[in-house]
């Protein structure tokens, strides 16, 4: 029989290592002990063991930071990052859920690519290839890379719509999809706009939502959604 339980000792490691936050260069035992329900006695403990295997840098004024072995680990995790294992599996569910067609678009100077595309199985259909320029200044997603983009400050991930932008009777709903270091594309679906009714694209723009603020959490970039 198989034993699921959790062992103690690495949920008590996690946790010391998820007490750390972006922008905060260092905690004292005091901050780490209260963030992780650790008493101090069991938390040095973990510390030790941390510190000897580089996880975690205890500096000269007695404080805690993350050590050179986490940033290892994401650099491989960055590095093993495929894109086409992640990004097809989205799109094809976001044709199974709204019977439009998806894309994945990402920035090309002035223009925007589309990188992959799950086509509609409807007759009436928006035709994008994959691999197409298209203007970055019309339609959801071009705008969505644009908007991110141009921003030193990447502001709350909205979800943009469009209709007859880049072709008179095409819509769209596009929102950004982020890596650890920013805007790494938009996720999209589109299609004929008699297609697109309020109520569709109320459904849809939430559904859009959803699906790439998971992509941006498997790519790294969870921080931009919360």
């Amino acid at each position: 029989m198989s034993n699921n339980k959790p062992v103690l000792a690495v949920v008590r490691a996690l946790s010391v290592l998820n007490a750390f936050q972006p922008n905060e260069p260092s905690l004292t035992l005091q901050e780490l002990s209260v963030r992780t329900g650790l008493y101090k006695s069991t938390l040095l403990r973990q510390l030790h063991t941390l510190i000897e295997e580089h996880c975690v840098a205890r500096l000269d004024n007695g404080e805690y930071q993350l050590g050179a072995r986490v940033l290892q680990w994401a650099h491989v995790y960055t590095s093993s990052l495929n894109l086409e294992q992640h990004v097809p599996p989205v799109l094809n569910k976001l044709v199974e859920l709204t019977g439009e067609g998806a894309s994945f678009f990402v920035r090309d100077g002035d223009m925007r690519v589309c990188l992959y595309r799950a086509d509609s199985k409807k007759e009436l259909r928006d035709h994008i290839r994959q691999g197409e320029l298209l203007p970055l200044k019309k339609g959801a997603a071009g705008k969505i890379l644009l908007h991110y983009c141009m921003e030193k400050e990447t502001k709350k991930p909205e979800v943009f719509v469009s209709i007859g932008e880049r072709e008179e009777e095409i819509a769209a709903i596009a929102a950004p999809v982020f890596s650890s270091t920013g805007i790494k594309g938009a996720l999209a679906i589109s299609g004929p706009a008699t297609r697109f009714s309020e109520e569709s694209i109320e459904q849809w723009k939430l559904l859009v939502f959803n699906k790439a603020k998971r992509l941006s959490q498997v790519l790294g970039g969870e921080r931009f959604y919360q």
